[in-house]
Parts: C-alpha cells; sequence; structure tokens
C-alpha cells in the first residue's frame, strides 16, 4: 500500500466525499464511494453507506457500488476498475474488492479500528486473497477524517 499523505484529491475522491456528505446528513457513517472504468474513465456506480436506511448491515458503500457496477457491465469481475472511497475498507469489503478483481483502491480516512487494508487483517496480504489491487491510502484524508469526526462528535 502506498501513503499518499495530504495530496490533493483526485475529482473522483471529491465525488465520494459529497456522498459521504449526503450519508452523514442521512444518519449514516460518513463513507461515499465512487466506482470509475479506468479506461473511459467514465463513473460507473456511486454510493454512499446505506445500513440504517436499508436496515442492512452489509450495505457499506463499496458493495453498493460494486453491486451497482457489476450490474452495469453484466460481470462481477471489474478488473479495468477503479475505487475511491473515503475510508479504508473494512475487512467485509476489502474482500468483495479481491472478488471484483479491482485495478486500484484509493482511500481518503485510515480506519486504525476498523479498517482492512492498512490495519486489522490486512485482507489484500493474507495468502487466502487470490487478487491484490494496488492500494493508495491517505488521498483526501483531511477532509474524510475532519468529516468523520463532524459526524461522531455530534453523536455523543
Amino acid at each position: 500500500m502506498q501513503r499518499a499523505g495530504d495530496m490533493k484529491s483526485p475529482g473522483f475522491m471529491d465525488r465520494a466525499l459529497e456522498l459521504a456528505a449526503q450519508a452523514a446528513a442521512r444518519g449514516e457513517v460518513p463513507v461515499g464511494a465512487v466506482l470509475v472504468d479506468s479506461v473511459s474513465g467514465r463513473i460507473l456506480a456511486e454510493a454512499h453507506n446505506r445500513t440504517e436506511i436499508d436496515s442492512d448491515a452489509t450495505a457499506h458503500a463499496e458493495i453498493l457500488a460494486l453491486r451497482a457496477a457489476g450490474a452495469v457491465v453484466g460481470s462481477p469481475r471489474l478488473g479495468t476498475c477503479d475505487l475511491y472511497v473515503t475510508l479504508e475498507p473494512c475487512p467485509m469489503c476489502a474482500a468483495a474488492i479481491a472478488l471484483a478483481r479491482l485495478r486500484r483502491v484509493y482511500f481518503a480516512a485510515f480506519d486504525p479500528k476498523g479498517g482492512g487494508v492498512d490495519h486489522g487483517p490486512r485482507i489484500f496480504e493474507q495468502p487466502t486473497c487470490h487478487h491484490r489491487p494496488e492500494v493508495y491510502g491517505g488521498v483526501g484524508e483531511v477532509e474524510a477524517a475532519a468529516l468523520l469526526r463532524r459526524f461522531f462528535a455530534e453523536r455523543r
């Protein structure tokens, strides 16, 4: 995994941050995801967390974006796609990313407590992981971390 530090977030991460803000406004943990076809540069799917809205523990932004993109391309394999997500994927989402065979993952804020890429089980480093995307962490980290801090501070 490469650390991007405080580099300026590209337009796709900006859109993911907008989606995260929409999630927060709806009472969801503010995580947004954008899935892009790297060949055409076209956004195939975008989503924000919907676990509370849908009463579904698996309705994470990444999972919803993977499902929608798979439906668009007609395949569960998304090997030419890049994911932009505002928080380090959890173990469930990291496993789904590996199964979808994404090309790259760009995430904003690191998640020492619940992350599954740079923290916790480090799914992509496990011998049972059949596909390891390129991973870039810290893209837009300042903005995403601030959004998460505000969200949780308002609930305490």
